[in-house]
């Protein structure tokens, strides 16, 4: 559990370092701009590379801890013929063995999971606020003996690497498993973390399963 912490407290590092105190002026500009509204009728006919261009993991300005606690986020395994997707509520960035990642906290029976360890990559799709409830239809049920994502709404898009993400979504995380391993209840110092654990491993028989991936590539709307 040791690189639960090591891997938090790199994440604020990362980006205590990439948003470092900027000017008055500038914070203002950046505050002032609006957010882009993006209608799936103006994605669906559009290639992936007509809407999404490549950044650096060190130019990403997100911060990560409103990313991952207040946006709506949906985590994607497989590819185009066969793939899942669930809406994520853990995780964070960082860096391990000198490489960026992603990290995911997720219950052992997570349909989705199953993909990631098939194929060992994954998407983590970040959305606007306009896209909450296709976001939150991803959580209502498992893919596991449902239809479910034949019938979302939103328009899916494979990367160049062959993952599967959305048009719909503003900023994309391609990532490369490097490591899965399983979390062990007697190792949270917190009764909250450990009941946590517990009550999921009743659903589950097993317990959560921390995913770190390496980051290989990071997309944002042009």
């Amino acid at each position: 559990m040791k690189k639960i912490f090591v891997i938090a407290s790199l994440a604020i590092l990362f980006f205590a370092c990439n948003n470092a105190p900027k000017s008055v002026e500038t914070k203002n500009n950046e505050e002032s701009k609006p957010v882009v509204q993006v209608k799936s009728e103006d994605v669906k006919a559009k290639a992936f590379d007509e809407l999404f261009t490549s950044i650096k993991p060190t130019e990403i300005t997100d911060n990560v801890f409103k990313l991952v606690g207040e946006d709506y986020t949906v985590i994607t395994g497989g590819k185009a013929d066969n793939y899942n997707s669930m809406t994520a509520n853990f995780g964070g960035w960082g860096r391990l063995f000198d490489y960026p990642v992603t990290w995911c906290f997720l219950r052992a029976n997570r349909y989705t999971l199953e993909y990631i360890k098939e194929k060992k990559t994954y998407t983590m799709s970040y959305f606007t606020d306009q896209y909450k409830d296709e976001v939150l239809f991803f959580g209502s049920q498992s893919g596991r003996g449902t239809d479910k994502m034949n019938n979302h709404a939103l328009t899916m898009v494979e990367t160049p690497l062959g993952n599967i993400t959305y048009k719909e979504a503003r900023f994309i995380l391609e990532c490369e498993v490097i490591e899965i391993t399983t979390v062990n209840p007697n190792d949270f110092f917190s009764e909250r973390g450990k009941q946590f654990v517990v009550e999921a491993y009743a659903e589950a028989k097993d317990y959560h399963k921390l995913v770190f991936g390496k980051i290989a590539n990071v997309w944002i709307r042009k």
